[in-house]
This record gives structure tokens, sequence and C-alpha cells, in this order.
């Protein structure tokens, strides 16, 4: 009861604190409402200062939240990226805050047409808990790149973290340009139903319609990164080690708390054994043991946890044959948080596992004839936000793009598309809206104000009342044909 009191008590504190920072910053940007390239340039700056200084920090901190998190990992999918994007940002951002010019008709000549690009004033970014630094600094580099303020909503599920990030921030920033805020369900609930001129939510599809509810009260545009099942298809014809060791790399790392981890891959049904050995061995090769191998990520919390190993429980009691990859033979049941990478075959649509986001490190295989029945397979089901496919032949390859739909897609390769600066990263259906990275997150944060210019001479005189004039039939003659 006590304990409830008091969260309750500091759930009210940090809810009053947003709304005052949400002032404060509003106000500010009334202010300031058009940066300049320096004091964006700077703004960036100072952030990659903050993480450079505290690598060490950040990367104990993640590993805390997770009881194990791989340290190259948070190197390769936190620090990396973060930094990469920022430098990528300093380098283009020169040329992406420039009007555009656009076409101007013979019609409404002399004049002309741009497209300036102005910041919207607050935004809001809402971050998960599966990478919580780089789900953070990737939105807040794109807003501070179009001159925003930023309110960040931390995940309660990655205390560490969360505190150190509020930490760097204060530091870094003034309260009235950057502010990360902390707490339980009950503040994001009421962050993200704030008056926000723009709001970025990241996690998952049933969470992802709440926050939009919210956001259509106060009419707030809003980006949605949400997940989904993406698949990956093996070619009749693809190497299988190829396929095998890219799509372990994929489903292994982080072990599997990735949103656009493999979810389920298709198999051509006379290669599935091939797949499953092929698996087996680049998976061992990569982790030859789990338990005390610090390569190998642990769940995040209990509750994912219980959540996973009832989707293999659900698999099993329905028929499904679990094939557990565990190339130590270790016991991993004392506490670890740790699930050795679990394959899945003779699944069907009944169990839990090819129901929802696996979200975890299981990967059910579903056998196919044909390629045009795994494209037929995936376009039966919610759009993903991810899509594989390996097959060196180009025709494949053309064929698959051409007719499936997904938020981003890889080639013979698994996650590297996110990886990419100039690459948009983002949903479609049931996996999102919206775009950022690069160019596409300053233009997301971004207004596009069109900005239609004349001088004194006025041609638009000519089509002025009173109608029927001889210089209007010409007009008409000119331009309606």
């Amino acid at each position: 009861m006590g304990a409830t009191v008091v969260q309750l008590t500091e759930s009210k504190k940090q809810i009053q604190h947003t709304h005052r920072v949400f002032s404060d910053q509003k106000n500010a940007f009334r202010h300031n409402p058009m940066p300049s390239l320096t004091e964006r340039q700077e703004n960036l700056k100072r952030l990659k200062r903050a993480l450079l200084a505290n690598q060490d920090r950040i990367l104990d901190a993640i590993d805390r939240d997770f009881s194990c998190r791989s340290r190259d990992e948070s190197l390769i999918a936190e620090v990396m990226p973060s930094i990469q994007g920022i430098n990528y940002t300093l380098k283009n951002l020169g040329e992406w805050i420039k009007p555009s010019k656009r076409h101007v008709s013979v019609l409404f000549q002399p004049a002309s047409n741009k497209v300036h690009y102005q910041p919207k004033g607050v935004v809001g970014v809402i971050v998960p808990w599966n990478y919580p630094l780089y789900l953070a600094v990737g939105p807040l580099v794109a807003s501070l790149a179009a001159g925003n303020r930023t309110m960040i909503k931390m995940s309660e599920f990655t205390p560490h973290t969360s505190a150190l990030f509020k930490e760097l921030i204060e530091a870094a920033f003034p309260e009235d340009l950057v502010c990360v805020i902390t707490g339980e369900a009950d503040v994001a609930a009421d962050f993200s139903s704030r008056p926000f001129d723009h709001l970025l939510f990241t996690g998952s599809t049933s969470v992802g319609k709440i926050v939009m509810r919210a956001a259509a009260e106060n009419l707030t545009p809003v980006t949605l990164e949400l997940g989904g099942k993406s698949p990956a298809i093996i070619s009749p014809d693809v190497p299988m080690a190829d396929a095998a060791q890219r799509l372990a790399f994929g489903k292994a790392f982080n072990a599997g708390q990735t949103c656009v981890a493999p979810d389920y891959v298709l198999c051509p049904a006379d290669r599935v054994q091939a797949f499953v050995d092929e698996f087996r061995t680049q998976f061992a090769e990569m982790y030859p043991s789990l338990r005390d191998n610090d390569d190998y990520t642990a769940i995040i919390n209990e509750r994912q946890y219980d959540r996973l190993q009832g989707y293999i429980e659900d698999a099993r009691a329905k028929g499904a044959e679990i094939i557990e990859i565990n190339p130590s033979r270790e016991n991993l049941h004392d506490g670890t948080r740790k699930i050795p990478l679990t394959l899945l075959l003779n699944t069907t649509p009944d169990m839990k596992v090819m129901q929802d986001e696996i979200f975890g490190p299981l990967l059910p295989i579903v056998s196919y004839h044909g390629l045009d029945e795994a494209i037929h397979y995936i376009n039966d089901r919610p759009r993903p936000l991810a899509l594989y496919f390996f097959g060196y032949d180009r025709d494949q390859q053309q064929h698959v793009v051409h007719n499936t739909h997904s938020g981003g897609m890889c080639i013979n390769d698994s996650l590297m598309h996110v990886a990419q600066d100039d690459l948009p990263f983002g949903g479609v259906g049931d996996s999102g809206m919206g775009h950022y990275h690069g160019k596409e997150g300053f233009l997301t944060f971004s207004h596009h104000r069109a900005i239609f210019t004349k001088q004194k001479f006025n041609s638009g005189k000519f089509v002025y009342a009173p109608h029927g004039t001889a210089a209007h039939r010409m007009v008409y003659k000119l331009f309606i044909r």
C-alpha cells in the first residue's frame, strides 16, 4: 500500500513537471522560432560530446538494465549509429535547410515559388526499452536538426539508462530546449496527450493505437514506428550457409529483441532440414556457449521472459517441433533470463508464436512450395516493418520487391537497412507510419511551408472581375486546352 502511494505521488510530480516543461518549451520556441544553422549545429555537437564523454557509463547502464547486454552489441547498435547519425546530419544540414525552388507556371509570372523548411515547434518522443539510447538519440538528432524543442519520455523498463540519459541531457542542454521525462505508464499516457507539434512513438502496434488516439484529440501529427512479424524468405537456390549465417546474426542480435528482427522464415519445403542444420552450425560458431557468454544478451525482464516461455509451451502443446540451439548444453533455467535461440517447426496459425510479434530468440520456420506461395503467405498478413530475401537471382529479387509491401527491406542481409544514414526508416500499415533517419528525419520534423512571392508587377489582375473581357477569353484559350 505504501509503495503504491509513493508511486502515485511520484507520478503526479512527473506529470506536473511534464506540463511545466511543455509550457516552457512552447514559450521558448515563440521567442526563437527559426534557429540558425549555427545554433542547430552547435546543439548537435553538444549531444555528440555528451555521448562520447560517457560511452562507458552508457554501456554499463544498458548492461545493468538487461542484466547482461553484450557490450559490443551496445556499441554497434546504440553508440555507433548515434554518433554516425550526428556526423551525417552535421555534414548535410547546410543543404537540407535551404529553401527548395519550385516551378512557376507562365500564368502566374513574374513570381517565385519556394518551399521553406520551418521548425514545427515542440516535439515529443516516446522511447521503448529495447534500444534505449539509439531510439532516443535518433529522433532527437532529427528534431534538433529541424530546429525544434524536444521532450523525450524514456522507458520505465530501462531505469539505469533512462536516469543516465536524463543526467547527460540536463548537463548538455537547457530544459526549455531538450528535456528527458522518466516515470511509469501513467506518465507516458499523460505525455502522449500533450498537444505536441509532432509526436514520435516507437513500440508495439497495440500501444501505438492508444498513442494515436490520444494525439488525435489535439490533431497532433504522429510518426509511429511499430513492429509486426517481419518475414525472411529463403530462395530455392541460395547457398544455405550464406542465408543461415546472416539470419543467425539478425535473430541472435540483442537476443531477438529488435523491432526488425526476422520473425519467421519461409523456406522451400525440400530445404528445411538443410536450413536447420546450417543455422545450428552458424549460431554455434557465433555463440559456442550462452550462460556466461557476455556476447549473448539476456531478456530484458521477467515479464518478457515469461511471455517467451509461454510462446514455446503453447507451440509445443499444439504440436510444434521445438529445436533448442544450446551449443554447450548449459542450464539456463536458474535465473539467467537467457533463452537459447529456438527454432520451431510444424507451426500452425493458432499458435501464439505465429500471431504476435515475437521480440525474442524464437524463430518459426514455415515451408513453402514455389516462390509465389511464399509471397502470398506474406501478403495475406499485415504489412511488416521489414522483409528479408535471400537469393542471388536478380529476377527473383525483383519479383519479391515488386509483389510485396514492407516498411523496409534487405536483400541478402538482415537488420542492416536500419543503419544506412541515407535511407528512410519507417513502417507501413500495421507496422507504422511516417519515416525518419537522415534527411527524412529532418523533413519529418519540419513544416514544409509553401511560399509564393510576387513583387510590384501584378499579372493576376488580368483575371480579376468583371469577367468576360477579351483578356479573360485569351487566358482561357491559352491555358484550358
